[in-house]
């Protein structure tokens, strides 16, 4: 104790100076937009480093949980294809034409860090800017939606998780029209919250939901949840609705990024009509 109280009172100023320093680094930052920027992606590239390393000494854990997603999202792609399909209508031809384009394009990454047990839960990715990744994309695992991506360095990005108190959702009931939001009450990571469903519509437990693909980041259609719970509040037109996730967030480490490809034509064209609303 004494040899330390002797190392404070001979370096007293230095470490004062250390001190001041850096509150000064600290002002800099909050104060401006470019050196924030560039401190969030440079704290992003470090944290992004080190959870890779943590990621190749554990990442073998749970090679059966994930050898058993992949192989039940390939069955659902082989189900999609020709040879998985039986000749109803005699000869088939194939023609190309023009009908259909291309709208999202996936790419592949992997989870090298994850919380569920806080209110706001970021996920960490081993795929940035060099892989195309941006900031607002959205990111799907095997079993449905996962989250939307916040902050991108050069190799890493960070997602706000689904399981984030400002994680808003469009999301609808698989077969109906009707769509609300998805939300999470950061209580339990297994089960959040559809809410704005009027009480007229009909809906069951073990109902799918869905995303709605009214935003520009997912297509319509990939799962979210199931409905656990149904309550009728007095003096509220909308149910109260528990929904259970479709993915375990403990368990995931594949997951895919999703690029819209119109997106950039969908957001100036609504940015149009927002313009034309003002006036």
């Amino acid at each position: 104790m004494r040899n330390l109280l002797g190392f404070l009172s001979r370096n007293s100023f230095f470490l004062f100076f250390l001190l001041l320093e850096g509150f000064a680094v600290l002002l800099l930052i909050q104060n401006n937009r470019f050196q924030r920027s560039e401190f969030i992606n440079s704290s992003n590239s470090a944290s992004g480093s080190f959870y890779q390393m943590v990621n190749n000494a554990t990442k073998y854990f749970d090679l059966v949980y994930i050898n058993n997603q992949l192989s039940n999202e390939n069955a659902q792609l082989r189900n999609h294809l020709t040879t998985s399909k039986i000749e109803i209508f005699g000869k088939n031809f194939i023609i190309n034409d023009t009908i259909y384009q291309q709208s999202y394009t996936f790419t592949e990454a992997t989870i090298i860090n994850n919380t569920v047990n806080k209110a706001n839960n970021y996920i960490t990715l081993n795929k940035g800017t060099l892989a195309g990744v941006k900031e607002g994309m959205g990111v799907i695992g095997p079993q449905g939606i996962i989250g939307i991506v916040k902050t991108v360095s050069t190799r890493f990005s960070s997602v706000m998780s689904v399981l984030h108190t400002q994680s808003i959702i469009s999301a609808k009931l698989k077969d109906q029209r009707h769509f609300g939001s998805l939300v999470w009450d950061s209580k339990d990571y297994q089960y959040g919250q559809l809410i704005d469903i009027p009480k007229h519509v009909q809906i069951m437990l073990g109902d799918t939901i869905v995303s709605s693909g009214f935003s520009s980041i997912f297509p319509t259609g990939i799962s979210l949840a199931t409905i656990t719970e149904i309550e009728k509040p007095e003096g509220n037109n909308f149910y109260n609705i528990t929904v259970k996730f479709i993915n375990d967030f403990k368990k995931i480490e594949k997951v895919y990024v999703v690029k819209n490809v119109l997106r950039t034509e969908q957001d100036k064209l609504e940015e149009q009509m927002e313009g034309d609303k003002d006036d």
